[in-house]
């Protein structure tokens, strides 16, 4: 790729600056879409300096708008090899619960059709049919209106079951509610003038089978949040940040018809838990991974906790594998996403969602400090040695700049480490965690 910048006559190359040009001056210069102190005072602590949108910049941390701009066709913008931004141009891939499941169900697929023994399914005769042995990691899941006549025919098999509404396009727990009856969905769908015929483009949706046997403690409901960094999809390069936390729900678990229609039971989400009369302010509802995993090596034994966390690591990196042939591997950007994961009662984890912004607002003390450290160790992973943005950098870092993540997989290294032993070389071994 050329290194001299595209000359522009559309109002955004004014709108996301001249090109910089990094290594001509030890001045980085940073944007952002987000006023969020955990942001600046990073930047600021490196001795960057902030401009707007419309100077030169050699770091963007971006909203998903911006990001949507700046890669848009007709912005006809092309960044410099100095300018890194925090967003892949097709991120949603991911992030979008439509998408999320549309492309995990191709990559078994995919798997299947090359007789990979990771697309292995049980026998079909098992309640409920067939099921991926190793790649049941998302609840059964259809998009609506598209699917609407498939999830009627999975609804009828087991009438007494609950399912979860989600609109594709939202977060933080928006417009999300629960059905145990086909007779509701109908209701809405006529309340909310939204037609399930897939000829009528409509907003869409995703329905799951509700976990209906969640992992309580205390008697409450609780999700993992997970930060994973993306470094780039092709090669696959990411890592798993190990100050994850739990985020419990205010109210006890109770499948009762009577608390169907309460979030506080249901949904985690601190945006929704936060207005309820039991949220606490001081710890905001929240447990660290490493006192989860401490509880559970004390009330279920150490093996089947190593299982559990191993269990997490591995549908994460199949996620992220489901996706990696269809993003945009741009070699300008990287990416944290907000992982969302319930464990049931067997221990066992499920995906929920992935956010390609998860929230940077401090609700505790503990939180806006693990979230400085969030992105303080981002910054030392996506940055070369220098310190300077640069594309052409490799990507790999030290183990001593990896601070608080762990390297979940690199095929880069993988791929060095196997030409070496096919060359004889048997004493070098990687600690690589290589996902075969």
């Amino acid at each position: 790729m050329s290194t001299e910048p595209k000359r522009v006559s559309t109002n955004l190359a004014t709108m996301y600056g001249r090109l910089a040009t990094g290594h001509e001056r030890m001045k980085i210069c940073f944007c952002t879409d987000l006023d969020k102190s955990v942001l600046i005072s990073n930047f600021e602590k490196r001795g960057w300096v902030q401009v707007t949108a419309d100077d030169d910049w050699n770091f963007y941390w971006a909203g998903t708008g911006t990001c949507r701009n700046i890669f848009s066709v007709d912005s006809g913008y092309r960044m410099h090899d100095n300018q890194l931004i925090n967003h892949f141009p097709n991120h949603y891939e991911l992030s979008r619960k439509d998408l999320l499941v549309k492309n995990i169900k191709r990559y078994r697929k995919d798997l299947e059709r090359d007789s990979n023994p990771l697309a292995e399914k049980t026998e079909a005769n098992i309640p409920g049919g067939s099921k991926y042995l190793y790649l049941d990691f998302i609840p059964i899941t259809f998009v609506l209106p598209a699917d609407y006549n498939m999830f009627v025919e999975e609804y009828r098999k087991n009438p007494q079951s609950t399912w979860i509404m989600k609109p594709c396009g939202k977060s933080q727990g928006a417009g999300i509610f629960l059905i145990n009856k086909l007779s509701k969905l109908k209701r809405w769908s006529r309340e909310a003038k939204t037609s399930f015929h897939p000829q009528i483009g409509k907003e869409s949706y995703v329905i799951s089978r509700y976990i209906e046997n969640p992992l309580l403690i205390g008697g409450k409901k609780f999700d993992l949040r997970l930060y994973v960094l993306v470094t780039s999809f092709r090669p696959l390069k990411a890592y798993l940040f190990r100050l994850g936390f739990c985020r419990f729900c205010t109210v006890k678990y109770d499948t009762s018809v009577t608390e169907l229609d309460n979030m506080y039971v249901h949904l985690t989400n601190v945006s929704v838990q936060k207005h309820g009369g039991e949220y606490n302010n001081h710890h905001g509802g929240k447990w660290s991974v490493q006192n989860l995993r401490l509880y559970l090596e004390g009330t279920r034994g150490k093996e089947v906790t190593d299982k559990l966390f191993g269990s997490i690591t591995w549908l994460i990196v199949h996620s992220l594998k489901a996706v990696s042939s269809v993003m945009a591997s741009d070699r300008h950007c990287f990416e944290c996403y907000g992982y969302d994961i319930i464990i049931d009662n067997t221990l066992k984890p499920w995906l929920v969602e992935v956010n390609a912004s998860p929230s940077l607002t401090s609700t505790t003390a503990n939180d806006r400090i693990l979230k400085y450290k969030l992105i303080d160790n981002i910054l030392n992973i996506v940055l070369p040695p220098d310190g300077v943005p640069d594309v052409r950098w490799n990507k790999i870092p030290s183990p001593d700049m990896l601070g608080n993540f762990d390297l979940l997989i690199d095929e880069e290294i993988a791929a060095q480490d196997d030409n070496l032993q096919n060359s004889g070389n048997g004493k070098h071994r990687s600690n690589s965690n290589r996902w075969k």
